[in-house]
């Protein structure tokens, strides 16, 4: 068989590593000239950052299998630290080494910020939702659920609508309380290793679909970077791609707002979704300058989370705050908004002094908005020979690194079974 997959994300890497250890010579077609797609590194003058900061957690098993499997050693390139969910002087959980199902209760016992009625309030949701094998109406926003689940509003605050925004990116108000359960199930309600938070040490670019590239080359196939795929049409049993092919089997790992442009017929599959953006902004101070832990929430604050590349990266003295989702902070320009993340900073860093340079990175449609009822495309298409892969594809996941990692995998398993 010839087989191609076009896009080289973590998606399309991802299937091409499964089509490769396979034993297939597979061609990856990227526009970019680089791995990675949303999920990529970039040049900020001579530092190497990426166009947003994600986290990994223990539950990412494919992505962390996948790593390996193209010679990655997550170990050397993720700080694995138990969970700390963390708004200084507000909250701080943070999960004891102890076996599941044990760490998340005394997590949440021990959490510093709530009063016992709130903790045994978050003891009981976790437990109704293990008591339900995880599943919730599947119409109910993450505050429809809250609102039935009689959640106290400072534990909705501090805990339960970061983590819809964090792992969404999306505002509870809108997000898929069924989607929000499956994230849960996988992690604070897995196994203890599950819920450790996975930070990256390196560039998006170098923790998978990088290395990913050079396994597929390894194994004879070949990665066409800075070439925009214009025309995919059907000839016979094969399809081509431009002026390649014919390839047999093919997996589509473009971002969905480009699948119309390549096949008139796929728009409609993906015409609903709606996207929400994510803005992260490089704040470069003197070196000396460091947050009290590598990642940190912002309670109240036009930012969510902080996270120092010094601790992470050694890139000492910068430090990266996340916007997910929509909000208030759109619709400010960004010098204002860049002013005001900083006083944010300072109000953490005592005697923090002005920032040496700031650069901002906004991605406006990073991933679909996981909302309630959301019909995801499936792998297969109605047209023979093609699939699809990406974060937006029908799963239990949202739009994560894991999503976009098991759609590739899954739609490259399609792809050898016909």
């Amino acid at each position: 068989m010839k087989l191609a997959v076009v896009g080289a994300g973590y998606a399309g890497m991802a299937a091409a590593t499964e089509l490769a250890a396979a034993g297939h010579a597979v061609d990856v077609f990227e526009a970019s000239r680089l791995a990675g797609g949303r999920a990529r590194a970039t040049q900020l003058g001579d530092l190497t950052v990426d166009n947003g900061q994600h986290i990994l957690v223990g539950a990412y098993t494919e992505t962390l299998r996948l790593m390996r499997a193209v010679g990655v050693d997550p170990d050397h390139v993720l700080r694995r630290t138990p969970l700390r969910f963390e708004f200084p002087g507000e909250f701080l959980m943070q999960a004891p080494r102890l076996p599941a199902p044990l760490h998340t209760a005394f997590a949440l016992l021990l959490a510093q910020g709530l009063d016992w009625r709130e903790k045994l309030a978050a003891i009981r949701l976790m437990r109704v939702l293990q008591a339900n094998a995880y599943r919730v109406a599947p119409d109910r926003s993450v505050t429809h659920w809250l609102d039935e689940q009689k959640t106290p509003s400072r534990q909705r605050r501090l805990l339960w609508e970061p983590l819809c925004i964090a792992a969404l990116n999306t505002p509870a108000d809108r997000a898929s309380a069924q989607v929000l359960a499956n994230v849960l199930r996988d992690s604070l309600g897995g196994a203890r290793e599950a819920s450790d938070m996975l930070l990256p040490q390196v560039d998006l670019t170098a923790l998978f679909p990088g290395p990913a590239t050079d396994f597929v080359r390894q194994r004879g196939g070949r990665v066409h970077f800075g070439t925009r795929i214009t025309e995919l049409r059907r000839e016979g049993d094969a399809w081509r791609i431009d002026a390649a092919g014919p390839f047999d089997r093919m997996v589509l790992a473009v971002a969905p707002y480009h699948l119309g442009a390549l096949r008139p017929e796929l728009a409609s599959t993906v015409a609903h979704l709606e996207w929400e953006p994510i803005v992260t902004s490089y704040f470069s101070y003197p070196a000396t300058v460091r947050l009290p832990q590598p990642m940190l929430g912002v309670d109240g604050g036009l930012s969510q989370w902080l996270f120092d590349r010094g601790l992470l990266c050694d890139q000492h003295g910068l430090i990266a705050a996340v916007i997910s989702a929509r909000g208030r902070h759109m619709d400010l320009p960004t010098e204002e908004l860049e002013q005001a993340i900083h006083a944010e900073i300072a109000s953490i860093v005592p005697g923090l002094p002005l920032p040496l340079k700031v650069q901002t990175i906004t991605e406006k449609r990073a991933t679909f908005a996981c909302v309630p009822n959301l019909k995801r495309p499936s792998t297969r298409t109605a047209l023979p020979g093609l699939w699809l892969a990406g974060d937006y594809v029908a799963g239990d996941y949202p739009a994560t690194l894991e999503g976009a990692v098991r759609s590739g995998v899954a739609a490259a398993r399609e792809v050898l079974r016909g």
